[in-house]
């Protein structure tokens, strides 16, 4: 058995707690590990919002790039921002646990109104550079501002400390993983059913050459099967519709103690368009993406 793995990674704060993470589960099973730092694209490029960066990956493909050049044995990226098709020589070997995958709403503190929605006040500006959730907020509050927003989680806490919004909105499992002190803020913790995260969010993609059988095989051993069975239903969608990080679109699917299937999906063509939502339930996973699909486009 192969006895050192080097991980490719992003620097971010949370990238290295999902690197580390990974370092420990494979350190209990006897193998060395040293961590790589690669940046992308989407770290240099912080000035523009996700739709106006070009191409898809754009926190990936330098390290997806590393990966075939041999110069690290494997990835850890966040799922949601991994591409559906990987380039042609790689493959994911595993996925982790799945980390609470709703989206948070953090309000500065003295900014909310429990009386409405979501205890956002009337008018309030929120930032977020995400398309979907964009495109979920304005359906469910038309009310509020929406502003861009970039940097790592605690780079956009102290954007929002300072003032630059109301309120923005985060993926409870990088607040979580990253064991912030949110006692600045007010948190409204968002029902997956109706604010729909992106495919696959709160899990660990690892990603490797599709040759290296070695490093594929150790990866097996950190795999949750019953997350992929999930997460594949929703990367399926979005690879049917052919999107990436830019397009609207939520889809979020749970298996029941009975082993069924739950799927809740949520579409606009645009950012500031109507939402489409649909829910779906199949005792079986095949062909339940084309389902979805097909009722996202009105077709049953």
């Amino acid at each position: 058995m192969k006895s050192k793995i080097i991980i490719g990674t992003r620097g971010s704060k949370l990238a290295l707690w999902q690197a580390y993470f990974t370092k420990d589960n494979l350190e209990k099973l006897g193998i060395e590990v040293e961590l790589k730092i690669i940046k992308t694209k989407g770290d240099k490029i912080q000035h523009l919002s996700f739709d106006k960066i070009e191409g898809k990956g754009f926190f990936t493909k330098e390290i997806e790039d590393a990966l075939l050049r041999g110069e690290i044995d494997m990835a850890v990226h966040s799922m949601k921002d991994l591409p559906t098709e990987s380039p042609e020589g790689l493959s994911i070997a595993g996925v982790s646990y799945r980390e609470n995958p709703a989206d948070w709403l953090v309000i500065n503190k003295g900014k909310e109104d429990t009386s409405k929605i979501y205890k956002l006040k009337e008018n309030a500006v929120v930032g977020t550079s995400s398309a979907r959730r964009k495109a979920i907020l304005l359906d469910i509050r038309p009310d509020v501002n929406l502003k861009d927003i970039r940097g790592n989680v605690p780079t956009r806490l102290q954007k929002l400390k300072e003032g630059q919004f109301d309120a923005i909105v985060l993926a409870a499992a990088g607040l979580t993983r990253l064991d912030l002190d949110m006692s600045d803020f007010v948190v409204v913790k968002l029902n997956t059913k109706e604010f729909v995260p992106a495919p696959a969010q709160g899990v660990l993609a690892y990603q490797t050459c599709t040759s290296d059988t070695e490093t594929r095989k150790i990866i097996k051993k950190l795999h949750h099967s019953e997350v992929a069975s999930s997460t594949n239903v929703e990367r399926k969608v979005l690879n049917l519709l052919g999107g990436g990080c830019h397009m609207p679109l939520g889809v979020y699917c749970e298996q029941d103690e009975m082993g069924n299937y739950h799927v809740w999906a949520a579409k606009a063509a645009t950012w500031n368009g109507p939402v489409k939502r649909v829910r779906l339930s199949s005792s079986t996973s095949f062909e339940l993406a084309e389902q979805v699909l097909a009722a996202l486009n009105g077709e049953s």
